[in-house]
């Protein structure tokens, strides 16, 4: 009987308490659901201000989700304190909290800010044909973390945004247009002249290939075992690969029918015979000896 009595007396301790403590509960969650109300509202109205501007989509998702989230946390210490726990301690927690999760993902936190460099910047774009780390591709996704490229072999290549951002980047399609640069060899004694109007009627009668700037036939080097030409052009960068493998094969066609000769590099192998090599070695080393006897 006397248990019962000490539960009831416990029963009604708590109680008062809880009636005591219900305005502050009640407080609290009033602020939460007003607080989350008015976040909704500020997230709306900075989604509806990104649509006015071209700004990119992945870094419009970004900065509403930091501001949701961190208009949350600001709230959640808000709530916190009004239920009574120290604001002092609670910012103490959470900061050791984001210390230790910012050295865990110091590698993801360097992505992270790598993509938002490289979305505020733009250095590239998707469809665009670039190359970095290596890797030359063209851009397929560009998101917070990582950027995505196909490549020539059709191999998706994923490439860390803090590597790429702290990289150089080669942007083949910003300018519209490419350079192309080929070789072509031939004999020093084909006829010089006549090799460098073929390869000129070749490139005059594509009509890919820009007349601004001018295209150049010259000659660049006098190799070890050939005269070599330079043929540079400009093309625009849809039918610059096309071009490209068609000039080669073209090339050398048209330089053989016009009698050319394509070199290649060539090497006199000397044999001798060790035999009689020994014999006269022999032979010189008596006939030596003879004449100091």
């Amino acid at each position: 009987m006397d248990k019962l009595n000490d539960w009831g007396d416990i029963a009604r301790e708590y109680a008062e308490k809880f009636i005591d403590y219900l305005p502050t509960l009640l407080g609290a969650l009033a602020l939460l659901i007003i607080g989350l109300w008015i976040i909704s509202l500020i997230v709306k109205y900075v989604d509806k201000l990104f649509q006015r501007k071209d700004y990119d989509r992945t870094l419009e998702i970004f900065t509403l989700n930091s501001i949701r989230w961190g208009l949350r946390i600001i709230l959640f210490v808000l709530v916190i304190t009004q239920l009574g726990v120290e604001s002092a301690s609670l910012v103490a927690a959470i900061g050791a909290a984001g210390l230790a999760i910012g050295l865990a993902m110091q590698g993801s936190l360097s992505n992270l800010a790598g993509g938002v460099l490289l979305i505020i910047l733009k250095p590239f774009k998707v469809g665009d044909w670039i190359e970095v780390q290596g890797v030359s591709g063209s851009v397929v996704e560009i998101n917070l973390f990582y950027t995505k490229l196909d490549t020539f072999g059709n191999q998706r290549a994923i490439i860390p945004n803090g590597d790429l951002s702290n990289d150089n980047i080669i942007n083949y399609s910003f300018n519209g247009t490419r350079r192309e640069t080929l070789s072509f060899g031939i004999s020093y004694d084909d006829d010089l002249k006549k090799a460098k109007q073929v390869l000129r009627d070749l490139v005059e009668e594509q009509e890919d290939v820009l007349k601004d700037p001018a295209p150049q036939i010259i000659v660049a080097e006098l190799g070890a075992d050939s005269v070599n030409f330079s043929v540079r052009y400009f093309a625009e960068n849809s039918k610059f690969w096309d071009l490209h493998w068609y000039m080669i094969e073209e090339g050398k066609l048209r330089l053989e029918e016009a009698g050319m000769t394509i070199p290649y590099p060539q090497r006199d192998v000397y044999l001798y015979d060790q035999t009689k090599m020994n014999g006269t070695l022999e032979k010189n080393q008596n006939n030596n000896s003879n004449s100091a006897n």
